[in-house]
Formats: C-alpha cells, structure tokens, sequence
C-alpha cells in the first residue's frame, strides 16, 4: 500500500491505534503506540521519535534521538489486539541528517539488494526460511549468584509417561516426533491456527507439522520471497507463534537448543537468484544447478565460519551444532545429503523456477535481517571470484572413517570461534557498502560480553561433574 492508501484503509477499518515495530540490533521486535488521529500521510516521511539509548547496541546517551519511518508496504491489523489496531514495520532514521541508521538491520538489508542489482548478476535474491520452534506447557529459569536452574515442561514430552492424573499414554519418544499424528501429536489445534492468522496477515502457508523432537517441536513453513520481504515475514511470524501459545496458555521459544538429548530448532534457508524474471541457479550441473549456483555455494562455504557470527550468533547456538549429531556441521554440499551444511533440493523439482540451494546451519535466532544479507553477500564472492565449491559429498558423513571426516572443514565450535572468525574475515561484507565496519565492530563487542556473561556462570552440570573434586 501507499501512504494514502493505508490512511483509507485504517478509516475503512476503524483503527483505533498504529503500532510502530522495529528490530533491535540483536534481533528482537520492538514497539510504540500511537493513536489512530496520528497517522497521516505525511507521518511515512516525518516518522516518530524516540529515544536511541534505550535499544542495545544503539546509541549512546548524548545522542539519543532518534526517528522510526513507517514502511506503509508492511501495513498489517495486528491480529492480537482487543482494540483495532494497525501495526507498520518501521526503518530508523537520524533527526538531524534525515539518513538512514547505519545499525538499522532493515537498512544493511536494503543495501544488500540494492548491491546485488549494481553487480548485475542478478536483480533480484529470494529466501525461504524453514524457522523450527518449541510449544511448551511451561518454562521456569532463574540465574543469581546463589545458584541457577531452568525447566520446562510439555505434557506430550516422553518423561511424563510416568506422570498420574491426566496423562493417556501417548508421549512422544526423543527423536520419533516427525509427522505423528493426534492424540501423539497434541499441537495440531495451535499449529492450524497460527497457520489461519498468517494467512489472514497476507502471509501465504505451504506446510506445518510436528518435528522430530519430542516436548512440542514444530514448522511451519511459509513461501519464499525477496530478502527484505521474508524478513519482515519471519518476524511476523516469530510474533504470530508466541501470541497465538500464549493465548493456549503455553509459552513458544525460537531458543536453539533449549532441549537436552534431542533435537535442537534450526533454520534452513532456501536460496535463488533471478535476474529479468529468469532463475539463475538452474543449469546442466551437479543436481541440475548452473555454475554460478556452485559458485555462490563455494562463497558459502568459504566464509562459513564468518557468517556462523550472524547466522548463528547465541551460545546456544553452539549446543546444536555439534559434530556427530544430525546438525548440519560439515562444510559441504549435496544433492540429498542432509548432514551436509548446504543441500540442493531434488525433490519434486520438475521446473527451473524451483532450482535453488538450502543452507542449512542457521537457526532462528538470528536477526534475520543481517544473516539473510551477509549470506546472500558471501553466494555473492563466489560468484564474482568463481570459488569453486569442491567436489560433492553424496556419502553417508556418519559412516566415514576418521581419516576420510578429517578432510571434511566443520562449523565453528562456539561462538568465540564465529566472532574471531568474522573478525578476520568480514571483507566481503563491506563491498557496496552494505555492512560498515562500524555494524560488525558493533556486532562482536555486543556478542563478545554476551560470551563473557555466560562465562562467568557455573552451570548446573558442573556441580555433577566436579563437586566432589
């Protein structure tokens, strides 16, 4: 919609309120709310204000003010309100300049496409993001001096089968929760209606399901679309989840790995480039893929480690991707092989529209806004060096003989190893303009004391291992 038109559409629909939603530096929605006398076509030019020193990684005390634009294309009735409310995605601006916000991750996402189309490899970059959650019953966790702790609960989860009152036997089994369904499945109610909400909010829906894990994991997943879009989308999808487990009276969580012993929730993300309305990845390659398709792959996997810093970018995230489980640790790619990072999707595929690559290491902690573009910049040096991708691993990684595994590079193993990667490796983030050194310094000294916070904590299990020492 244009301004005027979301002007009329809020009298047509007797808006009472406009919320103003924008994304933090790590990756969080936040919001402000105005009434509906408010909004007026010139506000999508002259924004509203608010103070910049109260969002983390933002601006410091002595330069506060700051100004959110309203994007009238993101106009939406938020689905959750009592009254009627119209809720915008807004991008930041500076007051004084009237420039866009260089930490703004909307911005960083905006100049990524603006470069693919200045590259003219292509005009156009689409994501699909697979985002895995938890439904749970509910979540306790607490962190002090005198101790920490956390549980969470789930009535379908496998250690309740011993549970009196209420439990009827059908527990799901760690590892066994993919496609069962009802009574097993208990989440088919909640998942049909988040699925109902994002569509009425102009998302459109091709699948939800149970996943493997037991205690409620679940996708649900949505049609892919260019990379300023899907990552609207994805927000609006994280906020469509927690709302709607809330209004069950349970709690939702995009946390990695909030789960010992099973499954953690990972983000796979489907990747093409078009260029004049034409797919570019399809070819006569491997997996009927174009050279410049292998290329972008054989970007990927050369900056991997760099980008596990804003793909992957939460200590939790490390207790997932651990090699010798099914996360998808191992730096190469295969046409079927999904304990490889990146996947070429066969399946089904009978058009070249449908060709494109999956990569599969991200999760859905990530702001999506700064993952999606620094991927998309990495696809981008190895189509403009023609990084060739190395031969294909078609082999089943876990039967591999050590010497053979040896040879196979691996994600990081935790977060200070992402960031002192991105550290040493960010070059090709900066081509167009699209990070600045200002955003990633930012990123690592933010990501860095979240690192030492949880460094400085002994954890539970510690006391198992070493009390008695």
């Amino acid at each position: 919609m244009k301004p005027k038109e979301v002007v009329e559409f809020a009298k047509k629909n007797d808006v009472k309120f406009l919320d103003l939603k924008f994304i933090d530096f790590p990756g969080i929605w936040q919001h402000t709310t105005v009434p509906a006398h408010r909004l007026t076509e010139a506000c999508f030019e002259e924004g509203f204000g608010f103070d910049g020193s109260s969002i983390r990684g933002w601006q410091p005390i002595n330069a506060s003010d700051m100004l959110i634009i309203p994007d009238p294309e993101t106009a939406k009735l938020d689905p959750f309100t009592a009254l009627q409310t119209l809720s915008v995605i807004c991008s930041v601006s500076d007051p004084i300049t009237g420039q866009p916000y260089s930490r703004d991750p909307r911005f960083v996402a905006k100049k990524a496409e603006a470069y693919l189309r200045q590259t003219g490899i292509g005009d156009t970059i689409f994501f699909g993001p697979e985002a895995e959650f938890f439904i749970f019953d509910k979540v306790l966790f607490d962190s002090g001096p005198q101790g920490a702790m956390y549980a969470i609960d789930s009535a379908e989860a496998n250690w309740n089968s011993e549970r009196e009152g209420g439990n009827q036997g059908y527990t799901i089994r760690n590892k066994e929760g993919y496609f069962p369904v009802a009574p097993t499945d208990t989440l088919v109610d909640i998942r049909q209606e988040i699925m109902l909400t994002l569509q009425n909010s102009g998302v459109e829906v091709e699948v939800g399901h149970h996943e493997v894990a037991t205690a409620g994991q679940g996708e649900i997943d949505c049609k892919y679309a260019r990379l300023m879009q899907v990552a609207d989308q994805l927000m609006w999808f994280k906020y469509i989840v927690k709302n709607t487990a809330k209004k069950y009276g349970k709690t939702a969580t995009f946390m990695p790995k909030p789960l010992y012993g099973d499954n953690g929730s990972g983000m796979h993300c489907h990747q093409s480039i078009w260029k004049e309305g034409k797919p570019l990845f399809a070819g006569d390659g491997y997996a009927g893929m174009s050279n410049m398709a292998l290329w972008y792959i054989g970007g990927l996997i050369k900056h991997s480690k760099a980008l596990a810093a804003l793909t992957n970018p939460t200590t939790n995230s490390y207790r997932r991707l651990v090699p010798g489980f099914e996360a998808p640790v191992n730096l190469a790619y295969s046409s079927r092989n999904r304990s490889a990072a990146i996947r070429i999707p066969v399946a089904g595929i009978t058009s070249p529209n449908a060709r494109r690559i999956e990569v599969r290491f991200p999760d859905p902690s990530c702001n999506p806004y700064l993952a999606f573009s620094a991927m998309m910049m990495a696809g981008l040096d190895g189509i403009q060096n023609k990084i060739d991708p190395g031969d294909p691993l078609d082999k089943d990684i876990y039967s591999l003989s050590p010497e053979e595994l040896a040879e196979v590079p691996h994600m990081p193993a935790s977060l200070e190893e992402a960031l002192d990667a991105l550290e040493k490796d960010h070059e090709f983030l900066l081509r167009g303009d699209v990070f600045t050194k200002d955003v990633i310094s930012t990123w690592i000294e933010y990501k860095r004391d979240e690192l030492n916070q949880v460094r400085l904590r002994p954890v539970p299990y510690e006391f198992f291992l070493y009390y008695d020492i």
